[in-house]
Order: structure tokens, then sequence, then C-alpha cells
């Protein structure tokens, strides 16, 4: 069984964003008699949530072999289909630690490369800086502890705009420079602390060495070579995306407008998202892109995937996992078990790899707040029911989607 890192939740109750349907009422795709369980199980677990969009694509040995969209939405009913667009929040990770790897395996970066040094940073607030390198920051030992500091920078706007006496929405160079300003929690390479804030610094080491933006690069030299196209950075509106429901509402921080918002729709600035939680991609998208992983695609070679995955300097958590490169990960047997969860308000996301060549996504609409069912369980259920298969389809259906 998969043992997955509790997912956060937020603590701002205020108006809800209206009664929510009873139940995904539809689906879309296709699901053989092998895989019906798979599909039952989904939709037990929509209906008993509440959940009125979602998406369950199932890989097997590099074969596509489940590729569902359930639910609809919108004033026409518009069906959910396999391919349709939905936030996956930290999902994006592993996305942009393989555009690292692969500007690595050009020769054009290093991991042990300094982020002071690439990006130019002061060390001004704490020297300590220069030691964070690439390799801490794909692996979260690069000293910032959103715990210690009592706040995640991506999600501080309100905090930096007052701090830096600008308005507004902030952007990302704001955020680089309100953090640059503070000293690290801990000395960089020597506590693992899960910070978003790592792979904002990522994505900004890609631009900089690429001469890209974080979008292009990773869409040319991640997704292009698998025939991927959809996936793009979510918008603030989300606009050609399901419609995202929370219970929670909030300020608006795209403005200073003060009004009061649906938490999805205002709540977090997006665009400052991109290389730490902004992607917006379909679940047969991500099992396609989770192949890179296997080291036997043109992304990235087997060495590659190897450094990405490393165990880091600290070792391995007490359960035996570790994290490195946007996954956390588990030795088993001679292979590896990769496993992340993607959670914001409005939406919720799963993604795997099994040792023995089982791919498993799930997409949502929504999250788990106050007062509903327990979302958590779901990855560890679809893993073990997964397992359970005794008997897989032979066909593969890449070729409906790319």
């Amino acid at each position: 069984m998969i043992t997955r890192r509790n997912l956060l939740t937020i603590g701002e109750a205020a108006l809800a964003l209206g009664a929510l349907p009873a139940r995904a009422a539809s689906a879309t795709g296709i699901v053989t008699d092998e895989l019906a369980p798979l599909d039952a199980m989904m939709r037990a677990f929509l209906a008993e949530r509440d959940i009125t969009c979602a998406q369950l694509a199932v890989a097997k040995a590099g074969r596509l072999v489940l590729a569902r969209g359930y639910g609809s939405y919108g004033p026409a009913n518009t069906a959910v289909q396999p391919t349709s667009l939905f936030r996956v929040a930290s999902l994006s990770k592993h996305i942009t630690a393989a555009a690292i790897m692969r500007l690595v395996q050009e020769g054009r970066l290093r991991l042990s490369d300094s982020v002071a040094d690439l990006l130019g940073l002061s060390l001004a607030a704490d020297p300590r800086l220069v030691t964070v390198s690439v390799r801490r920051l794909m692996q979260h030992l690069g000293g910032w502890d959103k715990t210690a500091a009592g706040r995640d920078y991506i999600f501080s706007d309100r905090d930096i705009a007052a701090e830096l006496g600008v308005p507004l929405p902030i952007g990302l160079g704001h955020i680089l420079r309100y953090a640059t300003s503070r000293p690290l929690d801990h000395d960089p390479g020597t506590r693992y602390s899960y910070n978003n804030y790592n792979f904002l610094l990522l994505g900004r080491i890609i631009e900089k060495v690429s001469g890209l933006d974080y979008a292009t690069y990773v869409k040319n030299k991640v997704m292009a070579p698998l025939g991927v196209t959809r996936p793009r950075l979510t918008t603030n509106p989300g606009t050609g995306e399901v419609p995202y429901l929370s219970k929670y509402t909030t300020t608006t921080v795209l403005d200073e407008s003060g009004k009061v918002v649906p938490y999805p729709y205002g709540g977090t600035n997006y665009a400052n998202c991109d290389s730490s939680g902004g992607w917006a991609v379909s679940a047969v998208d991500l099992v396609r892109l989770t192949r890179i992983f296997d080291g036997t695609t043109s992304v990235l070679t087997p060495a590659s995937v190897s450094a990405l995955l490393a165990k880091p300097e600290t070792g391995a958590f007490e359960s035996g996992s570790w994290y490195s490169g946007g996954w956390f990960v588990r030795s088993v047997g001679s292979g590896l078990n990769l496993w992340h969860a993607g959670s914001m308000p409005g939406a919720f996301a799963v993604l795997s790899r099994t040792h023995n060549g089982i791919v498993l996504c799930a997409t949502f609409n929504r999250r788990e707040e106050s007062g509903s069912p327990d979302f958590d369980a779901f990855h560890d259920e679809l893993y073990d029911a997964a397992q359970a298969i005794k008997t897989w389809p032979a066909g593969d259906l890449s070729s409906q989607y790319f």
C-alpha cells in the first residue's frame, strides 16, 4: 500500500459557492469488463462526495487501458471527456523536474549548481543561500520551512504586497524579492520540508538557462516528444477548463477591489504557481507523461531518470520512502513505486506509477473540505484495487487520444 503525505486543507471558512449537485451522473470514454471494478469504485467515490467532474486513466506496461470522464457542467451540460483539462496543483512538480533534468542532460545545467549563482540572488539576508543547489530544490532540502515561517510564500500575496509596499496583484519577482530578503529556516541539505518555493525557483532556473519562458520550454522539450499537446498553465478565470467548486470564499488577491470571490477564482494567483502547481492537464496526458520516468522515451535517458529519483543526502524517511524530483519514491523489489497528489481549493488529483508497470491517475474538481467525507484514502484504495486486477486488457487506447 502507498503511504502519502497529508494534504493541506484550507482553514478559512466563508460563504458557500452554492449548492453542489448530488452526483456525477454520466461517463465518457472507454472501460473494459476487466477494469469495471475500477470504474465502479470511481463512481461510488464521486457519488459519496458530490463530485461533479472527474477523470480516471490507467495504463499497464505502457499501454493506456482505461480512459474515463465523469459528469457534466455548464448550461449546456457539457460532458467531461477523458481529455478535459483539470487543475492538478502539485502534480505539476514532476513535470518541472523533468524539464530541469532535460537541461542537465543537454549539458546546460548541473544538479550541483547554486540557485543563488544561477539567478543572481542576494546573499545579504542569509549567506547559506549559496549552498542551495538545484538538486536540493528538487528534493525540498532548500532550507525553507513554511511551518517554521508561518506561511507559504506563493500564497502570501497580501503580506508580501504590504511588506514591499506594492499593490495587488503581486508577481513572481515580488515573491523572489521578499523571500530573498528573509533568512532560511534551516541549513540547506539537512531537513526535508515540503515547500512550493523550491519549485518556483526551479521554474525560474528553467527560464534563465533555456532562454525561454517556463511553459514554452516544458511544452517543447517534455511534452511534445510524447505527442502531448493539450496541457497549459491554468489561468485565474480557468477558461476552457472544468469548473472548480469549493464552499469557501475569500477576498480576491487578483486586485485591490476587496471583492469576495469563490476561493478557486481569486483566492490564489495562479500566475505565480506555474512551476510549483500551475498546470491544467487531463488524466490521460498525465499517464502518458509518466512514461518519461521509465527512461524509455526520448525525453530523459535512464541515467537522467535515476539522477532525478535518487535518494537525497538526508536519506529515506522512517517509512522507507523518500522525496525527489516531484515524486514520493519507494523501493519495491528491483523497482520503484512513484506517487504524488495535488490539492488546491477546487482541485484534487492523484498519480502513481507502480513497480509492476501500472500507472493510475484521477482528477477531481473539488477536494476534501470541512464536513465532507475523506478524500485522502482514495489513492491507497485505487492502488490496492489495481493490484487486485487479475486479467488486464490486451489493447492500447493511446491512438484515440494522441
